[in-house]
């Protein structure tokens, strides 16, 4: 039997810098399909996630490895093999707790299977030399039937097409290249932004500079936390500094939210008291022209009763001189 998924869970994929070691890049801007596939032929268990025909996580889980929650909803391991480090952001926690027990389990698994594998060719060896060729020990089962079987979303995983995609891709995908080509387009996005930020009012960009002030704050948080959990010995003391870190970066990210709300309440206002004063000058605008028609109405009625009046002053003359 080829590989069979036992777990399917979705989240957003992200994989560490490989510049930096230190910085998250992530791997889709929408959430993916993350499954744990089981190989029976290989008593081995990988985690994989595919995104069209992008390859984006082909991570053989072994007995060292360790999944490490560094928020309520985010996740981490490392895989040396791949020379990478490799991030989960769940929608929820229940869903990060699920897919952290499950990397525990399958942890358990390729480390029972490894053993049982050392057994049996320990026993095979023995045995050769005394001349039998019975073994010890059982092969190493997949894991149990409800397990297997799944969720529907589960099922709904096992497409024969993923499996030949992934041999396909293990040949001809270049990590270095397709590293490049991602940096090479972050590199254009951040082209386009800083030139998006140049063009904004200025108070859009006061607000817009603290917003990137505090987001470097967070990245420097979060690399502190990678480091902590590289260097620390004491887990129990490191997760609880990732726990005090992670505190600080909602709380800076929920600063943030609201420095940007206020920016934007204070964009919507400017441009309100624009159009009231653009609605006044064009309301004392009509007002001057309709004062200046009623004007010249009363100049031409003015003139009308000069003439009049000069006409009747001259029959009041011509009266006088033939009186």
């Amino acid at each position: 039997m080829g590989e069979q998924p036992i777990f399917t869970s979705k989240a957003h994929v992200f994989q560490i810098d490989p510049s930096t070691k230190r910085n998250w890049l992530p791997a889709s801007k929408h959430p993916l399909t993350v499954s744990y596939f089981y190989d029976g032929s290989r008593n081995s268990y990988r985690i994989i996630s595919v995104d069209g025909a992008k390859v984006i996580i082909n991570s053989t889980v072994t007995p060292n490895m360790n999944f490490t929650k560094t928020s309520q909803k985010f996740g981490q391991w490392a895989d040396s093999r791949a020379n990478t480090v490799f991030g989960l952001g769940f929608p929820s926690e229940q869903q990060l707790s699920k897919f952290a027990e499950k990397f525990q389990e399958v942890k358990e698994a390729a480390k029972v299977a490894r053993e049982r594998s050392q057994e049996k060719a320990e026993s095979a060896s023995t045995h050769s030399h005394v001349g039998t060729g019975e073994s010890g020990h059982e092969a190493p089962t997949s894991p149990q039937a409800s397990n297997v079987n799944g969720t529907e979303e589960e099922k709904g995983s096992r497409s024969p097409p993923i499996e030949s995609l992934l041999k396909s891709n293990n040949h001809r995908i270049n990590p270095v290249k397709k590293w490049e080509q991602e940096l090479r387009t972050l590199g254009e996005s951040n082209a386009r932004l800083s030139a998006a930020l140049q063009e904004s009012a200025s108070t859009a960009e006061h607000w817009r500079n603290r917003l990137q002030g505090c987001k470097e704050e967070g990245d420097r948080l979060r690399e502190k936390i990678m480091e902590l959990e590289a260097e620390s010995i004491d887990i129990n003391k490191e997760r609880e500094q990732n726990s005090r870190l992670s505190q600080t970066v909602r709380l800076l990210e929920a600063e943030i939210a609201e420095k940007e709300q206020s920016a934007e309440n204070s964009n919507a206002e400017l441009e309100s008291r624009s159009k009231t004063l653009k609605c006044n000058v064009e309301e004392s605008q009509q007002k001057y022209e309709n004062l200046l028609k009623d004007l010249t109405t009363f100049l031409g009625i003015l003139d009308g009763k000069l003439d009049e009046l000069h006409g009747f002053r001259q029959g009041l003359a011509k009266l006088g001189m033939d009186n």
